[in-house]
């Protein structure tokens, strides 16, 4: 039967659901990724950073903005402990904690909590960026500041 649960497993298998899609825009920030540095992009009409990257800001609507290195520090806005998840290869990381943290810079971002206990997790809590290799891309992970 088309549609069927069956088929869905025939179509996701072999593929990696955390696996960014690279184009020429998004370049460098995952080369950057890649020598573990997290950029940002920064507004040069309203002054303001913001992440994702974007080729326009989001918040005044001026295209004059560039990427600027971050700091890596963070603070926990919220989480999530996510105990199942059948998109490869998440099911195999269960439970691991989504997140979303306040950048020091300004922007809110999404990504994930690594190296820390559920128990320890605090909103406000200090984090830092650290980055897992992926397919021949690192992506940004935070874990708790020393």
């Amino acid at each position: 039967m088309a549609g069927g649960r069956g088929d869905r497993a025939v179509l996701v298998s072999g593929a990696r659901f955390d696996l960014p899609e690279v184009d020429a825009f998004t370049r460098p920030y995952w080369d950057a990724a890649a020598e573990g540095r997290l950029l940002v992009r920064r507004c040069g009409g309203c002054g303001r950073a913001h992440h994702y990257p974007r080729e326009f800001c989001p918040h005044c609507w001026s295209e004059a903005v560039e990427w600027e290195r971050a700091s890596g520090r963070a603070t926990l806005y919220t989480w999530s402990v996510v105990h199942r998840n059948d998109l490869p290869p998440f099911g195999e990381r269960v439970p691991y904690v989504a997140a979303v943290v306040d950048l020091v810079e300004g922007p809110r971002m999404m990504t994930e909590v690594v190296e820390c206990a559920e128990g320890a997790l605090r909103v406000g809590m200090g984090l830092e960026v650290t980055f897992r290799g992926a397919g021949g891309v690192c992506v940004p992970v935070f874990r708790p500041r020393a």
